[in-house]
């Protein structure tokens, strides 16, 4: 009988979505992070449930080809590069087999990935920089990641995927607040000022806009910091003040006051500008994204006569990146400013043949078909981790379009929604894209034809 704190000696047989070693005793899973199939390892029980369980790797007897020395100081305690420790070629070889494992055991079909689209340089790619501002034990104000299923804030410096220069800015804002005895956020009495620093930059254009998310519009010493930063580094293009005082895990609040700038930011994906605020949803790897969009338009197969929706469509980047190759876009998303936002890209790159509109797009979607009349000829979908709603999805087997074209970041998701479309629509081509290397998320696309 296995029990909390009892070692063994196994072998691992497998590794499961989330890139953790899978080990069995007396048929019992076992959950084994940090380890690699084909390994014997010594573990540690942690946590014992019905036919699962949970524990920790004590050390390694036969190591793994695929191993690799981790080159990041905090990848013990982050957990935000889960699969650092696994060479990356061998990573996108568990993520493809994940996603097939996945919609196997949904459909109950083999289903497999066409393609792998991996990331040639997969260091320093995020273009997106969040920073938490806390207190460390002592009551002395610190800055960095979250330890893994904590809020204990791990002081980091040197993140081996995030942007070099939103690193460096961001050190030397937390650098001024330290000196100048800037209070930080406390989480527990919900009183200080500094709670994140977030920090973007245009791969393409290179333009940073720094965002300091307050408990308090009121700064001390704002004036100074703000002309200490812009001193250090002209690629600051706009700085801009984020109030969210309440007790959340959630980053932005809703307000935000420019302090330096237009509030805003400008980046390229392939020909197409874009404008992107604080609260703008943009994909954190433009490369990759690049390459996702490019995938998503070809299994389209667009012949340049074709309408299509373009639903989850954020500030409109994927319909406005296939805009060239379509007749008219329907653009639908629950956001208002990025629906403002999709609207000024589309006017910003002289698109004449997209419209956006806000609502949910369980509700706004029928209402629109009933309203318009208009039957698309191929779908875009890009929903958020929960994927699509139920409304949704019968409102997409009632339109009944030629095609669609399903972006997820979810394949536990994904996977729900092809069984609730195989109906009707039959999955073509699926190809899984490295958005995130050196991380357990992966981002699929697919195309799915009517039957």
């Amino acid at each position: 009988m296995l029990k909390k704190n009892d070692e063994y000696n196994v072998e691992i047989v497998d590794n499961g979505f989330n890139g953790e070693g899978i080990a069995k005793i007396e048929d019992r899973v076992i959950f084994v992070p940090g380890a690699i199939k084909g390994e014997k390892v010594r573990i540690k029980i942690l946590k014992v449930n019905s036919s699962l369980c949970y524990a920790k790797l004590m050390d390694i007897t036969e190591k793994s080809d695929y191993r690799i020395e981790h080159d990041c100081e905090t990848y013990s305690r982050c957990g935000g590069c889960n699969l650092r420790h696994i060479d990356y070629d061998k990573t996108l070889e568990i993520k493809k087999l994940a996603v097939e494992t996945t919609i196997k055991k949904m459909i109950h079909k083999d289903i497999k990935v066409q393609e792998v689209i991996k990331m040639e340089e997969p260091y320093y790619y995020r273009n997106k920089l969040q920073y938490p501002i806390g207190l460390d034990k002592d009551g002395n104000i610190t800055m960095g990641v979250f330890a893994e299923r904590s809020h204990t804030i791990i002081p980091t410096k040197n993140c081996k995927i995030q942007d070099k220069l939103c690193q460096n800015i961001a050190n030397d804002l937390f650098s001024f607040a330290k000196e100048n005895n800037i209070p930080a956020y406390n989480e527990q009495s919900g009183e200080g000022i500094l709670r994140h620093f977030v920090i973007r930059i245009g791969r393409r254009t290179n333009e940073v806009m720094v965002t300091i998310v307050v408990n308090d519009f009121n700064i001390p010493k704002e004036k100074e910091m703000v002309d200490y930063i812009l001193q250090k580094y002209s690629q600051i293009k706009t700085i801009v003040k984020n109030l969210n005082n309440k007790k959340t895990n959630v980053i932005l609040g809703l307000k935000c006051k420019n302090i330096f700038g237009p509030g805003y930011i400008y980046d390229y994906l392939g020909d197409k500008k874009f404008k992107i605020s604080p609260l703008s949803f943009y994909q954190v790897n433009p490369i990759q994204t690049e390459k996702l969009y490019s995938k998503a338009v070809e299994y389209a197969d667009l012949k340049g006569n074709e309408t299509i929706f373009d639903l989850y469509c954020g500030i409109g980047t994927i319909g406005i990146f296939a805009s060239d190759s379509v007749k008219k876009i329907y653009g639908i998303e629950t956001i208002p400013e990025a629906i403002e936002d999709a609207k000024q890209n589309a006017r910003l790159n002289n698109i004449e043949n997209a419209e956006f509109f806000v609502g949910d797009v369980e509700n706004k979607l029928p209402e629109f078909i009933k309203e318009r009349n208009i039957k698309p000829d191929c779908i875009f979908i890009d929903p958020p981790r929960k994927g699509c709603d139920k409304i949704a999805i019968e409102t997409l087997l009632k339109i009944k379009a030629k095609k669609i074209v399903y972006i997820s970041c979810n394949p536990a998701t994904f996977a729900r929604d092809l069984c609730l479309l195989e109906n009707k629509y039959e999955l073509k081509k699926l190809a899984i894209c490295d958005m995130f290397p050196f991380t357990s998320h992966v981002e699929c696309v697919a195309v799915l034809k009517l039957k």
